[in-house]
């Protein structure tokens, strides 16, 4: 079974909404990162999502491109998030996902990259721009699925009808909602419109869903708990690291405070 399907059951057994939370490998390095990654999971994190850094980041705002770009300055690869998640995979209970955007996979080779995630802990990963009309092309899905990692689809708010359909028979550990259209950041209110969307997503998607950009406060939460499975968490936590010199500290007091 797939470690995201066995975090899923236990989220279901509490009956609480689940976590994931977001950091890009890199930055402020190598190291940090990784300390941040440990501490998320000792937080009670459910899932964590590590991005690997792109030049091009489309689906990003500005504190996650800017993290990217800090990153990428400091010399950071495909390769080190490869190790970083080897490394981790050996210490954190949490199922671990990559964030890629769909050009470092293809120039890493395909089947060549899915293979070596699932090798080094991988349990799914989320492409925001590998759209399901390329597979024909492409083989990601073909390629998760004959290495048992999930590819986590992701839809907007103004994803139609047919794009909901087609994304819903093919999803695989859960889907991801976006908030709002656009790119990420974290906001002091959710877009009121997310409910009506979700509603929309529910007429077809079986699998659990996640729901993200936004996402930075317990009243989020609080909103969010009985309508999706999952929180994701990202931005706000990257303000956290560029504003506070003790970072780790103030992290652990924001994790601590989304879930009381």
């Amino acid at each position: 079974m797939n470690k995201i399907d066995r975090r899923l059951e236990k989220i279901k057994l509490e009956n609480r909404l689940g976590l994931m939370t977001h950091v890009v490998c890199g930055y402020p390095t190598l190291k940090e990162s990784e300390e941040i990654v440990e501490l998320m999971d000792k937080s009670g994190v459910d899932f964590i999502e590590m991005q690997i850094p792109f030049s091009d980041p489309l689906a990003d705002g500005p504190t996650i491109m800017r993290a990217c770009e800090m990153a990428l300055e400091k010399g950071a690869k495909v390769k080190d998030a490869f190790e970083m998640a080897e490394e981790l995979a050996q210490k954190v209970s949490a199922p671990l996902l990559f964030m890629a955007y769909y050009n470092n996979i293809f120039k890493f080779g395909v089947e060549k990259f899915i293979k070596k995630a699932k090798e080094v802990g991988i349990s799914g990963l989320i492409v925001p721009d590998m759209p399901i009309e390329e597979e024909d092309e492409e083989h990601f899905i073909k390629f998760c699925d004959k290495y048992g990692i999930y590819h986590i689809h992701v839809l907007s708010p103004v994803s139609t009808e047919e794009r909901i359909k087609k994304n819903s028979e093919v999803a695989s550990g859960f889907l991801y909602c976006t908030a709002r259209q656009g790119i990420t950041g974290a906001k002091s209110e959710l877009d009121p419109k997310v409910g009506e969307f979700l509603k929309r997503v529910k007429k077809y998607v079986k699998v659990p869903l996640a729901v993200g950009f936004g996402i930075s406060k317990k009243e989020h939460m609080e909103v969010l708990k009985g309508n999706v499975e999952i929180a994701v968490v990202g931005s706000v936590i990257l303000d956290i690291i560029n504003q506070n010199k003790g970072y780790l500290k103030k992290i652990e007091k924001f994790l601590k405070g989304l879930r009381t």
